[in-house]
């Protein structure tokens, strides 16, 4: 274990407090702690996939940086949605 643990990167630190945040949101809402409707939703999911992404780069994997730019996306698209229900309204 101490072999394994004296490979990790920084960044391998960083991308899995990415995939801790992502997870603790997806549970938040699964608990109905957090509402997907909320603005909190789409930017935490958005923190931690940046933060996977930044890890990607040094540890690249196709797959991952695919999931991971659409998940990027589609919290975009949700606060921008956000932001323009609470306008109409």
């Amino acid at each position: 274990m101490t072999a394994f643990l004296d490979t990790l990167t920084i960044a391998d630190g960083i991308g899995s407090i990415g995939a801790m945040i992502v997870v603790a949101a997806y549970f938040a809402t699964q608990m109905r702690m957090m509402n997907s409707d909320d603005l909190a939703f789409p930017v935490v999911n958005l923190l931690g996939s940046i933060l996977i992404v930044y890890s990607l780069l040094e540890n690249f994997n196709l797959a991952s940086m695919l999931i991971e730019s659409f998940w990027i996306l589609i919290s975009l698209i949700g606060i921008a949605q956000f932001f323009r229900l609470r306008r109409a309204r």
